[in-house]
């Protein structure tokens, strides 16, 4: 595996993280995300599953276990469940806590959260048999996965995927490096949607990068700079079969060393709010009988038709 190097300054990665099991040393997860910030793990499918319909796996999907149940497809229901169990075992080597206690949400878009976590980030993408997991602390990151033999240039693609900038950069190159470029830009571009949010909402002509050379920055698609410093873009080779596209931001806040849940709030705004939540439960009686007793702020509340 192989990870071309960046020349000017962006967040940085490791190499990725191979997992051939649940049972794996799981302590490289958090000694990555302490050093770059942020990690991706690979593994195969076969690797991480776990009995299908057992009382494992349904601990392991919790809130996932009904969705799980929904799909009637073996195969996907396979690598929906694979894809869950590697992502809440990365999760919890990250957060220091049992997997069966992670719990995934879903944006509008369907991006993956952890409930509870907001200090993490995470992010998943797969192909064939191979399960890609992204971690970080210090932004968003999106991930992406394809076969390195899949075919892009020559099929049309160019002016649907391509800014006009980037179809240049790649008629310029020499015929063998055209669709090992395409493949680059593609998990590059997929990466970036998936950190950012918006999916396949992020027209791929609308922004691209540099076709021939590491990338470092999002391009507008007449070639210049869009952003300067804020993401790190990474293009990896795994196994000799897979092109991996990894973007990862900064949101400037600096490196989240604390991930509990607990510091997802001020400590002071969470004993404000339990505060509040044990008055509440304290009036509520009064308020079914309609009326508060004094001293509580409470408007004086009589039935209706009557002085």
């Amino acid at each position: 595996m192989t990870a071309p190097g960046r020349p000017t300054p962006g967040p940085t990665l490791g190499a990725p993280i191979v997992i051939p099991g649940p049972s794996a040393d799981w302590s490289r997860v958090r000694t990555e995300l302490d050093r770059h910030g942020a990690a991706v793990l690979c593994a195969r499918q076969d690797d991480v599953r776990q009995e299908e319909g057992g009382a494992r796996l349904r601990a392991l999907l919790g809130h996932d276990w009904e969705r799980y149940q929904e799909l009637t497809h073996r195969r996907i229901r396979t690598r929906f469940a694979a894809s869950r169990v590697l992502l809440k075992f990365a999760a919890a080597a990250a957060l220091g806590v049992p997997p069966e206690s992670v719990e995934l949400g879903y944006g509008l878009g369907g991006r993956p959260c952890l409930r509870g976590y907001d200090g993490l980030h995470i992010s998943l993408s797969h192909t064939d048999d191979l399960l890609l997991v992204g971690l970080a602390t210090d932004g968003a990151i999106g991930v992406d996965a394809e076969r390195g033999d899949r075919v892009l240039y020559g099929t049309g693609l160019v002016r649907h995927m391509c800014t006009p900038y980037e179809a240049e950069r790649i008629e310029a190159m020499p015929v063998a490096e055209r669709n090992p470029a395409m493949l680059r830009l593609w998990t590059l571009k997929e990466a970036y949607s998936k950190a950012v949010g918006l999916g396949m909402k992020l027209g791929f002509t609308d922004f691209g990068f540099t076709p021939d050379r590491p990338p470092t920055d999002v391009l507008r698609p007449d070639g210049t700079p869009g952003t300067v410093g804020a993401w790190g873009f990474h293009t990896l080779s795994y196994a000799g079969r897979y092109t991996l596209g990894v973007a990862v931001g900064d949101d400037g806040f600096g490196r989240t060393t604390d991930l509990a849940a607990a510091t997802a709030l001020d400590p002071g705004i969470v004993d404000a709010l339990l505060a509040a939540q044990g008055e509440q439960e304290r009036e509520a009686p009064a308020r079914r009988r309609g009326w508060a007793p004094p001293g509580t702020g409470e408007i004086s509340r009589r039935p209706l038709g009557r002085p």
